[in-house]
């Protein structure tokens, strides 16, 4: 395993919070979209692509979480594992966040309409979560050896198995309320930046006539920040308990 793509991996990770976010708004403030293939009826196919794709790996942050949880912070910002969880989603793929958030991030780039977002945000994405997987496998394999290099001869760094599903999801429940506990901020961000991104597209490609009326604007924005709030109160009030 090269040793620096585990040292880049171990940066990347410590920082991902800042640097992600900075990156992507960055990039959105200082590229001019244009419509797909220079076509402006290609628009709408690839924001609905887009958001489909998004809410896709949403999706399957979603089941991952629902059916098993793994300490996706780390600790103290590093990389960390109590145990090696092989059941759920993991029994498929040994990366299903990682899926999930390549295709939030593609859905994010079509929906931005800007060669920038295609040929440089798109792939260093990509290289950073290949990075910080070569941190995570190195950090697993030095920590339960054996047992870890036999899950990998099981199981798909990247591209989740065909076969095995019932038996990887044997016994288990799907747990909606560690979803609402540990997504509802994941869930809140996305909707507004693909919601800030599309307004934010519209308006460069074709002007201020091409958005929303305000009070539509308004009242979706409330509407979301109210669902933000309950979620956040239920959790804080221990009403929505794990």
């Amino acid at each position: 395993m090269n040793k620096a793509a585990i040292r880049v991996g171990n940066f990347l990770f410590r920082y991902r919070n800042v640097i992600g976010p900075a990156g992507f708004l960055l990039a959105a403030l200082l590229t001019k979209p244009s419509y797909p293939f220079g076509n402006m009826s290609w628009d709408w196919a690839f924001d609905t692509m887009g958001i489909i794709i998004a809410i896709l790996g949403l999706m399957v942050r979603i089941v991952t979480i629902g059916y098993e949880y793994i300490e996706r912070g780390g600790r103290k910002r590093q990389v960390y594992a109590s145990k090696l969880i092989q059941r759920g989603i993991f029994g498929q793929c040994r990366n299903p966040m990682y899926v999930g958030n390549a295709l939030i991030c593609l859905g994010v780039v079509l929906l931005a309409h800007s060669y920038t977002f295609y040929f440089i945000v798109l792939p260093f994405v990509l290289l950073a979560y290949m990075c910080i997987v070569a941190a995570e496998e190195d950090f697993l394999r030095t920590k339960f050896g054996v047992e870890y290099e036999e899950y990998c001869l099981r199981v798909n760094r990247w591209l989740p198995s065909l076969s095995g599903w019932h038996q990887s999801l044997a016994d288990m429940q799907f747990n909606w309320r560690r979803v609402v506990v540990k997504e509802y901020n994941t869930i809140f961000i996305l909707g507004v930046a693909l919601a800030l991104l599309k307004l934010w597209t519209d308006y460069r490609l074709a002007g201020p006539h091409s958005l929303p009326d305000a009070t539509y604007l308004a009242t979706g924005l409330t509407a979301w920040v109210a669902l933000y709030i309950a979620a956040r109160v239920a959790k804080k009030a221990g009403l929505v308990r794990v």
